[in-house]
């Protein structure tokens, strides 16, 4: 049970990873041949074994996909892979879920031009079984989606009608409600000692944040710390008697952007198009929608309080080859540390589920070692003990 709790902790602390053990669902490196200098970034089947459905794909689009699985089937990875030996075929759902990304596939292609409409989600809706027979309602089933509220029903932002103040412009009244863009650019590092709580169980936490988009964030557990780290390049995750794990594809994106001291005077340039898309309601609080539009990347979408100003959710999505994973971040208990606004209470949730950050203390521009930030030298990947 311990140890199932610090996978659970280490990848929801990381921001970025469902779980733990999807890590290493095609961790065995391929025999084929390397590709060639000049050739461009390894696919899949170059650095993975046994790959037969998404060839073609970046490799580092394949975890991102196979976690994309496990949440619309609300499934771990060992449903399909034989533990240690990801490359055998020994379970039929693994075949089954083969043929099902076949037919999603087919389905797209045929009927939608080939736009990604329809995804495992579409029929799986977090079961393993498919719902084919319409549910009757109560109470109960009703009011369960309210323990666990995620993005709106339409997270791509389409069918939204542009309303309210311009985006721009609620951009610039964060900015100012957290200090001013002059304050904003001034800090250089940030230390936050707090706790975090997943599933009623709650840990000491230090999260260490240093220009340039540099983070890491330290979980400390009975036995050792749990580690998830960006070094403004490459991240990862480490954990005692655990192999170190490396973040792949979209998960880069988001720790960049965790780590981004900046972010909030950075947004108008991360924007292709930027544009307000009505109100709604986070808690008790009013708040415009701002969706940003980022090129060759999913939508950003932001949640600012109509009164204060002040950011209350982001939610940002990563893209797969079998649909878009989103993360919901809600922000809370903003405090005044050296003339900016920070929230001291941040809320990350996933399809798997949810855990919260409560800083007690937030201290900025202070010495921060940049050891923190240093991949562990001669840990190799591989699959946990």
């Amino acid at each position: 049970m311990r140890d199932k709790y610090q996978i659970v902790v280490l990848s929801s602390l990381a921001l970025l990873i469902i779980c733990g053990m999807v890590i290493t669902v095609a961790k065995a490196q391929s025999g084929a041949a390397p590709a060639s200098p000049t050739s461009g970034p390894k696919t899949a089947e170059q650095q993975f074994k046994n790959i037969q459905v998404l060839k073609g794909i970046p490799a580092d689009e394949l975890i991102p996909s196979m976690q994309f699985i496990t949440a619309s089937l609300g499934v771990e990875c060992d449903f399909c892979h034989v533990q240690g030996a990801n490359d055998k075929d020994d379970k039929k759902p693994k075949k089954i879920a083969r043929q099902m990304m076949e037919m999603m596939f087919a389905i797209n292609k045929d009927n939608f031009e080939g736009h990604r409409e329809v995804t495992c989600y579409s029929c799986h809706r977090g079961a393993i079984a498919p719902v084919a027979t319409p549910i009757i309602s109560d109470e109960a089933k009703m009011a369960a989606p309210m323990l666990m509220p995620m993005a709106s029903t339409k997270p791509e932002g389409e069918a939204d009608k542009p309303s309210g103040p311009p985006a721009n412009e609620l951009i610039e009244k964060y900015v100012q409600a957290l200090g001013g863009a002059k304050a904003v650019d001034k800090v250089t590092s940030r230390v936050a000692n707090g706790t975090i709580d997943f599933g009623g169980t709650s840990y000491p936490v230090d999260v260490y944040s240093k220009e340039p988009d540099m983070r890491a964030s330290f979980v400390h557990m009975p036995d050792g710390d749990n580690i998830t780290a960006f070094n403004g390049k490459e991240g990862w995750l480490g954990a005692p008697h655990r192999p170190t794990r490396d973040m792949h594809g979209p998960d880069i994106d988001g720790a960049s952007m965790d780590a981004d001291l900046h972010l909030a005077t950075h947004l108008k340039q991360m924007f292709s198009k930027v544009e307000t898309r009505g109100n709604e309601k986070i808690g008790d609080r009013d708040a415009y929608l701002v969706v940003g539009q980022q090129e060759s990347k999913p939508p950003l979408r932001l949640y600012f309080d109509a009164q204060s100003g002040l950011l209350l959710r982001l939610v940002r999505y990563g893209e797969t080859p079998l649909g878009r994973l989103p993360t919901q971040i809600d922000y809370a208990d903003y405090r005044e540390v050296n003339g900016v606004k920070v929230p001291f209470r941040w809320t990350l949730a996933r399809p798997s589920g949810r855990f919260t950050i409560q800083a007690k203390e937030i201290k900025d521009n202070v010495a921060v070692d940049e050891a923190k930030f240093a991949k562990p030298a001669g840990a190799p990947e591989g699959p946990p003990k």
